[in-house]
């Protein structure tokens, strides 16, 4: 089953527009496009929609300006950001104006549309957290603060707990190094990079089957974690393989 969903394109490259505004359309989204940042804003202002996908290579005001932009309107829209850069500090730079995710050139179609759904999923993010999160075989209870794997208790630290739970209520989306050590640990801890390493490995050889082939908690080099389901993993797959 596919999601009406509808998205903004922003890319001053007509030739990569026509043939995302197809690849997207086919796969259910409802795409509408423009070459630059101002014509964007423009259109947020006038027309709603579930995500922007967002250049951040733009004649005029660039991506991240426009996110920027886009943000202090406070409008609820879900931000992919796109760059041809993969060094830590751009992407960061993109994170902190506000994106909820971005990804690189050239990109995957299977991951383009696997990190748009997830980015939108989040945008709910106004709705009620259930007390209880199921993904594949994990169960984690809010309330009563358990974890269970394969109807079996995990046992874990507050910490842990607290960690993975942020994790997973929002599987799929990109969280910083940075956002985690702040939320989880403090500001004092923002800087303490291994540290939050140390969590993850511990995390790992606790709910993933293998650990050093994690499928749950997956590292964005240089950049943070997300928690992938199996069902982003095989839409991932199937969508990079045409089906």
């Amino acid at each position: 089953m596919r999601e009406n969903y509808s998205v903004l394109l922003v890319d001053d490259e007509p030739p990569l527009r026509h043939v995302l505004h197809k690849a997207l359309t086919t796969r259910g989204f409802s795409v509408e496009e423009t070459g630059s940042a101002e014509r964007a804003i423009h259109i947020l202002a006038q027309s709603s929609f579930d995500a922007v996908m967002l250049d951040i290579n733009l004649p005029g005001m660039n991506g991240v300006e426009a996110c920027q932009r886009i943000r202090a309107q406070k409008h609820a829209v879900a931000i992919l950001m796109v760059t041809v850069r993969d060094k830590e500090t751009d992407v960061i730079h993109a994170l902190e104006a506000g994106a909820d995710d971005y990804i690189t050139k050239p990109f995957r179609l299977g991951e383009l549309v696997a990190r748009l759904r997830a980015v939108i999923r989040r945008s709910a993010a106004e709705s009620p957290v259930a007390s209880v999160i199921r993904i594949d075989d994990l169960e984690i209870d809010l309330d009563r603060r358990l974890l269970h794997k394969s109807g079996g208790v995990i046992h874990l630290t507050p910490t842990e707990f607290d960690f993975l739970a942020l994790l997973m209520k929002s599987p799929g989306v990109l969280h910083t190094h940075n956002k985690l050590l702040r939320t989880i640990w403090g500001p004092e801890h923002a800087d303490q990079l291994e540290y939050l390493r140390t969590y993850v490995r511990t995390l790992r050889k606790k709910i993933e089957d293998d650990p050093t082939q994690p499928k749950y908690i997956i590292t964005e080099p240089w950049v943070g974690y997300r928690f992938q389901s199996a069902e982003d993993t095989a839409t991932n797959s199937s969508e990079d393989r045409g089906e």
